[in-house]
């Protein structure tokens, strides 16, 4: 729970327990039910989505956790009506200006992936200032994938590999999965353990297909801006519940915890 001497975004050098998630991943799914269960436009949904994202993050840096990886807009989300993908943008933009010092200050590093070049110059901007500011801070891993998609990230992933075969870097016989695992998007990071979705959705969405592949999914029917630190300590509550087998038996489980 929150110490009363926390700050802002909480304690980034906790210790991860050996039963609490390493990476945590979290599709952001209801600002627009949210916004029309209260008869506000989608916007204001949008805004009010951003008060949970600090929330998370907070809770996240305080539990411990060693890599956050939030789905805020992904390569679909274009489809959306032309107001409503402006306005996100506008937020984008006004988070990057407005929290990156915060986060910086309390020795979080931050990371944007997806494809950047569909984003505005003032957009990439402050993505690669960010990035820049916060590289060498050694606390938690806030990753914000934007214009992201799965399948795009394994299919850039084999494109790089192709490049190093034809570049004489690497024989074929050598692209196996480590090789590739090498190339994603995280490549650096601990796969992920624990995926929520808000909302009530069951679906994955395109949303880090590599990287889930043994990952724990938890749904729950908040819509995201009432997701906050409770809620996300009663994922991580539900998470430390569960065995993870990853293939083997119950026996064999059981002998390695002995």
């Amino acid at each position: 729970m929150t110490s009363p001497q926390s700050t802002d975004f909480g304690d980034s050098q906790a210790t991860v327990g050996d039963d609490l998630p390493r990476h945590v991943a979290i599709i952001m799914d209801g600002n627009n039910r949210w916004a029309r269960a209260r008869g506000l436009s989608g916007v204001r949904g949008h805004r009010a989505g951003v008060e949970a994202v600090r929330a998370v993050i907070r809770r996240a840096a305080e539990r411990g956790i060693e890599t956050l990886t939030l789905f805020a807009f992904s390569s679909e989300n274009w489809k959306r009506p032309e107001a409503e993908v402006g306005a996100l943008m506008e937020l984008f933009l006004m988070a990057l200006k407005r929290e990156v010092k915060k986060l910086h200050e309390h020795d979080i590093r931050l990371s944007i992936i997806g494809d950047q070049r569909a984003f505005s110059s003032a957009i990439q901007k402050h993505i690669a200032r960010a990035e820049a500011l916060t590289v060498d801070n050694g606390g938690m891993h806030l990753v914000i994938a934007a214009n992201y998609g799965g399948r795009w990230d394994i299919a850039r992933a084999a494109r790089r590999l192709g490049e190093r075969v034809a570049a004489g870097e690497l024989e074929t016989d050598e692209i196996d999965e480590r090789a590739l695992d090498g190339e994603v998007c995280l490549a650096g990071d601990a796969p992920v353990d624990l995926c929520i979705r808000t909302s009530g959705e069951q679906r994955l969405s395109n949303f880090l297909l590599w990287q889930m592949a043994y990952a724990e999914l938890y749904f729950t029917p908040l819509l995201w801006p009432d997701f906050d630190g409770e809620a996300f300590d009663a994922a991580i509550d539900d998470f430390r519940r569960r065995q993870r087998r990853f293939g083997m038996t119950d026996e064999q489980i059981e002998a390695q915890g002995a």
